[in-house]
């Protein structure tokens, strides 16, 4: 892909918090209704007619600007490309935290072309701030209109590491109990994307999730391995489809987590 074609779509991706963002606080800040996706018992599984309405929003805008890309998202049918670029859109990340008023919500957007993930958009409208990769493999930050490259920290050590994890009831207690030494490092709440981006600003070293879908992850890999961070499935597989995922500082710190993981794989 030339720069061209990669200028055309990082401008887009940079248009669109702006948009996103005049669409929620001028039309959709406001009551909401919930339903809930799950069909098993006792599992929540929300989603918000406010999803649906800024999924149903960003494919209209990219449909009308890249008409032969394909569509990947959370909560409408898949639209299948014919240019070898897909885009893979969570309207809101964080359902859970956005019904209860938490502000660490967002918007989630990437851009895969022929199945690589090339373009990553994070965006938080309640805390007034984006990520975005950009055409050289670098990763920034947009606050008070100020634009900030990321790089990850590198920080080697096992002991004091910041660790981010929630295993959200994926994980069994006693396959918890088998990775103890791992568990009890785990000081640090996951708060969603939010986690994946503090570990770009440098503020995380490590961030564990259980069972991301393909929309929950998408963004995270470009943004952090240009920031020079390491993201993988558990099994040190590509995370690209989605699966529990582990995102990291450095690749030292990373394989050091991935054996403390050993006992369940």
């Amino acid at each position: 892909m030339n720069n061209t074609i990669k200028n055309k779509y990082y401008i887009f991706l940079r248009s669109l918090p702006k948009k996103i963002n005049r669409l929620y606080f001028g039309k959709l800040n406001k009551k909401f209704k919930i339903n809930n996706k799950s069909k098993k018992n006792k599992v929540f599984d929300p989603v918000t007619n406010i999803d649906r309405a800024i999924e149903l929003y960003l494919r209209k805008e990219i449909s009308k600007k890249f008409p032969k890309d394909g569509i990947i998202g959370e909560e409408f049918k898949n639209k299948k490309s014919i240019s070898g670029f897909t885009w893979i859109v969570d309207p809101i990340d964080g359902t859970k935290s956005f019904i209860i008023g938490g502000p660490t919500w967002s918007n989630l957007i990437a851009v895969y072309y022929n199945n690589f993930p090339t373009f990553g958009l994070v965006n938080f409208p309640i805390l007034n701030k984006y990520y975005l990769t950009g055409i050289k493999k670098s990763s920034y930050k947009f606050k008070n209109n100020k634009l900030k490259k990321l790089k990850i920290s590198n920080f080697n050590s096992k002991n004091n590491l910041k660790i981010a994890g929630n295993f959200f009831g994926w994980l069994s207690l006693n396959d918890q109990k088998k990775i103890s030494n791992l568990t009890n490092l785990m000081n640090y709440p996951c708060l969603d994307a939010l986690s994946y981006c503090q570990l770009c600003d440098g503020t995380v070293d490590v961030v564990l999730q259980c069972s991301n879908k393909i929309w929950d992850v998408a963004p995270m890999i470009p943004l952090i391995r240009n920031a020079g961070g390491c993201i993988t499935t558990w099994s040190g597989k590509d995370p690209k489809n989605g699966g529990n995922i582990i995102a990291s500082s450095n690749e030292h710190v990373h394989k050091k987590i991935l054996n403390l993981l050993k006992p369940i794989l």
